[in-house]
């Protein structure tokens, strides 16, 4: 048998809500707004984020099944959620100039990866809560 078998990350696996992302810079760092365009959809997230909140959230960019980058948000600043009618906004602040300027970086980073085709993949504790495939 030649050639590799193809892995799966852990947590990777599971059925997740898509939905659309938009990134943006704020005040302190950035925040991510995920939408869903049902009512199930969204649900589904506002349960995996109420069930996860308070822990370790990071993005993982990705084309064709391959991760391009991951952001480890929880590592500079703190990390909130907030729920909304479609879904939920999260936001990665930090009081600390030097972790701003990071967050912000990855604010960047992220969006100008999603613009070509990176499907954007958004975890709580490494366990995946929802996804944008553009």
């Amino acid at each position: 048998m030649s050639g590799m078998m193809p892995t799966m990350q852990p947590g990777m696996g599971m059925m997740m809500p898509r939905c659309s992302m938009m990134m943006e810079q704020m005040a302190g760092g950035m925040k991510i707004t995920c939408t869903c365009d049902d009512k199930t959809a969204a649900e589904m997230l506002k349960n995996l984020c109420m069930m996860m909140q308070g822990g370790m959230m990071s993005c993982c960019m990705m084309i064709n099944g391959m991760p391009m980058c991951c952001c480890n948000l929880g590592t500079m600043g703190t990390c909130r959620v907030e729920m909304m009618d479609m879904g939920c906004m999260m936001t990665c602040t930090s009081g600390d100039p030097m972790c701003m300027k990071m967050i912000q970086a990855c604010c960047d980073c992220m969006s100008a990866m999603m613009m070509p085709g990176c499907s954007c993949y958004m975890m709580m504790n490494g366990m995946p809560m929802c996804c944008c495939v553009c």
